[in-house]
């Protein structure tokens, strides 16, 4: 229990202090907008090439840590999607958008810097080969499945818009700074370079405090979501997210796709993290479901400070 109070309270923390200066006007949201800027395109993919650059992963096979974690995903995603078509009568893009924000961890703003304060680098370095088909394999799966409802709800020829928008999707995963940061880890550990002298102080830097910044630019963000309507579908999307999805995670990585203690801990507590905020993203490009994703992640944000602190202990206990 001491383990979970000193993680959990200070990641927490940091996020309130962030919310509180945005809340009060002390700081303006154009700050957060420059430490979300910093955070996503400097500060994490920094972090995450000096940890994949300087990792060991010696005999390290990440099937079973993918297949482990994305088992948690296909079923959140399914029952997401069923809450909203089935229980909330919503077409089938509102579904999924639903799907979605039941299964999409904030891996960055809170499940790094969580999992950083927990494990170490080591913990780092599981979560940091999960990000690396995480948010393409989202963002993609997405797409499909919102192209496939636009044309169930008749909003879209068969012939009309997948090519497209996938260019689009693509386009952007290439210049995403994360996907840069852990392409560019991974092309300096293949290589076998050391990393030290000037360019590891200089990373050092920076990345070291990425971990802190994500945490307070996430609490700023959330004074923007305001919570109005949809409340009741963002509680069930939000149960589904910080239980059933650890719980099918943890099941899987433990006794099907067997994986290393410290792995399972560090995939159980990603699974708990609550939702990102590409959902919104998402919701905004497909002109759908945005009071319901916004909600979600401001109600799952605030939920998951109880939720990750059982989860933490869970880990530690069953592993």
């Amino acid at each position: 229990m001491e383990l979970v109070i000193s993680i959990v309270l200070p990641v927490f923390g940091l996020i309130g202090l962030g919310w509180l200066s945005a809340h009060s006007g002390y700081l303006k949201m154009t700050t957060g907008d420059g430490l979300i800027d910093f955070v996503f395109r400097i500060g994490i993919p920094l972090l995450i090439f000096r940890t994949i650059a300087s990792a060991d992963f010696t005999g390290v096979q990440p099937w079973s840590l993918w297949a482990s974690y994305f088992s948690g995903v296909v079923i959140a995603w399914v029952l997401g999607t069923l809450v909203i078509r089935r229980v909330f009568q919503r077409d089938a893009r509102a579904g999924v958008v639903g799907g979605v924000s039941s299964a999409f961890s904030n891996t960055v703003l809170i499940g790094i810097p969580l999992i950083l304060r927990a494990y170490d680098d080591e913990g780092a370095a599981a979560i940091f080969l999960l990000i690396s088909i995480h948010l393409p394999l989202m963002m993609l799966t997405c797409t499909l499945l919102q192209q496939r409802a636009m044309r169930l709800d008749g909003l879209l020829d068969r012939e009309t818009g997948i090519i497209e928008t996938l260019k689009v999707v693509v386009l952007g995963l290439v210049k995403n700074p994360i996907i840069v940061g852990i392409v560019g880890g991974g092309l300096w550990y293949l290589v076998g370079l050391p990393l030290a002298g000037l360019p590891k102080t200089l990373i050092g830097y920076l990345a070291d405090v990425a971990g802190a910044l994500a945490l307070f630019a996430m609490g700023m963000q959330l004074r923007r979501y305001e919570v109005s309507g949809n409340i009741l579908p963002a509680i069930y999307l939000s149960i589904i997210k910080l239980s059933v999805m650890p719980a099918i995670v943890l099941v899987a990585a433990l006794y099907i796709f067997p994986l290393p203690p410290l792995w399972v801990k560090a995939m159980v507590v990603t699974a708990a993290c609550p939702v990102g905020v590409n959902t919104l993203l998402i919701a905004d490009y497909f002109k759908t479901g945005q009071a319901l994703a916004s909600n979600t992640i401001t109600i799952s944000t605030g939920l998951s400070v109880g939720t990750m602190a059982l989860w933490l202990y869970i880990a530690e206990l069953v592993v």
